[in-house]
């Protein structure tokens, strides 16, 4: 049971945030720091959405979640961490531990779907 709370409450939040990103992609473009700025921001978008469904619905929610730990700690290292070299450490502080923090929950969260592939249903 809170397992599967906790499996909700982690993963609806990614679905907010990927709606965030085709209601404010535009502002959110700015951030990118690489060519293509919308094209990445609706992306990503896509897939905090995708990685949101799946884990709900726990379909490829194993890939789904180390891929989104792949994306958060990509945030960490080419937004968040730049931005608190640069001087901006309280919002971008905040952020770089909060999608630090994301980043190894989902990775948690692949773990335990490891584990549970690797038990073997008897026949019947």
């Amino acid at each position: 049971m809170l397992s599967t709370i906790g499996r909700y409450m982690y993963a609806l939040p990614f679905g907010v945030f990927g709606l965030f990103h085709f209601i404010n992609g535009s502002q959110m473009a700015g951030m990118v720091p690489i060519p293509g700025g919308i094209f990445w921001i609706y992306l990503t978008g896509v897939a905090m959405l995708a990685a949101c469904v799946s884990i709900i619905i726990e379909t490829k929610a194993r890939l789904a979640c180390i891929l989104l730990g792949v994306l958060l700690l990509i945030y960490v290292l080419s937004i968040h961490l730049p931005s608190v070299i640069n001087g901006q450490m309280q919002p971008s502080m905040t952020m770089l531990l909060k999608d630090l923090v994301m980043a190894g929950g989902a990775w948690f969260i692949a773990g335990s779907y490891e584990a549970e592939d690797m038990i073997i249903q008897p026949e019947e």
